[in-house]
């Protein structure tokens, strides 16, 4: 029996319909389509009006599971990564399970912002490498909207909903999760947070008041962070794992803002062809990007690809994983 590794057999993402333009937002706060492409690259976000965070991760799932030709009881985890769950308890992944059927299915949330995938996808693949779990999903979702404040132009034009969900199962070939780099510096949260809604600041009259239950973002200071980190991070496993740009088959970068991305890619030595984006469709939706960004891609995705995923995220958080593609869409 050779080493078990946990690959990915199956990708499924989920949008909502409502979309939300650059145009959209020139009627909401002083911005512009032009401002907004030029420091972001984003076009238009979706929005979930009616929908949970739950709800949007759910059909995600349904859709993996009839994909990949798994019944709900055959899952036995489920970890979600997000930063806005349903509730502050129980978690998203329960309520998930519940919506879904996934009655043999034990599952937790993890919160670690747009970090969140790279965390939960490492998390879940050592519970595949013992063992003890055959079919592991792992979702990246958030519904952004339910904490931007629609007045702040720095960060309203930024995020969107959405949801991206993977199964993990073993592999003997070596394909799956090959290696990972995860790291965090919490000394980065004044730059990056959502201030109230913890035990820290309870929600009260006045939290409410001074709009402290949104996302507060010190621009220049997380982009500063994220372009350094996200790509010194993304060279460091390449080098950890001896491998040249000619190597890497694609980057999967946290879709953030188009500047970060370009400079992760041109730290790995990659051409564009190379490098997924899909930013201008959907904005950064913060733990659903990367599942997102290889639905987009999974036709063109080749069993034995190096694939190298990269983040930065809130907290601060940031990471790399370095996978090879297991299987021909």
């Amino acid at each position: 029996m050779g080493k078990i590794t946990a690959a990915i057999t199956g990708v499924q993402g989920y949008l909502p319909e409502h979309v939300l333009t650059n145009k959209d937002l020139e009627k909401l706060v002083d911005t512009n389509d032009e401002w907004i492409t030029t420091r972001t690259g984003i076009k238009e976000r979706r929005i979930a009006k009616d929908q949970s965070t739950s709800d949007m991760a759910a059909e995600a799932v349904k859709g993996l599971l009839a994909k990949t030709n798994n019944t709900p009881e055959d899952i036995d985890l489920v970890i979600v990564a997000t930063v806005t769950p349903d509730y502050p308890f129980p978690s998203t992944a329960n309520v998930v399970c519940d919506k879904v059927g996934m009655s043999n299915a034990w599952g937790y949330d993890l919160k670690a912002a747009c970090s969140g995938f790279l965390y939960a996808i490492t998390t879940g693949a050592k519970f595949i490498e013992s063992g003890h779990h055959k079919k592991v999903i792992v979702i990246g979702v958030d519904k952004m909207s339910s904490i931007i404040d629609y007045e702040d132009r720095a960060t309203c034009v930024i995020f969107g909903d959405g949801a991206g969900a993977i199964l993990l199962e073993p592999n003997e070939e070596g394909n799956g999760v090959v290696d990972s780099i995860l790291r965090s510096d919490g000394s980065g949260r004044k730059y990056l947070i959502q201030p109230a809604g913890g035990s820290v600041n309870p929600p009260s009259h006045e939290t409410v008041d001074k709009r402290m239950h949104y996302v507060h973002q010190e621009g220049k200071q997380v982009f500063k962070f994220a372009v350094t980190n996200m790509a010194e991070v993304s060279a460091e496993i390449m080098e950890k794992n001896n491998l040249s740009s000619d190597d890497v088959d694609w980057l999967v970068p946290h879709q953030a803002n188009l500047r970060i991305i370009d400079a992760t890619a041109n730290r790995m030595g990659l051409p564009k062809e190379k490098v997924m984006i899909n930013i201008q469709k959907y904005g950064n939706t913060t733990a659903g990007t990367l599942p997102l960004c290889l639905w987009d891609w999974e036709p063109q995705l080749k069993k034995g690809d190096n694939i190298i995923l990269s983040a930065f995220g809130g907290g601060f958080t940031w990471g790399a994983v370095y996978l090879k593609w297991a299987y021909n869409s």
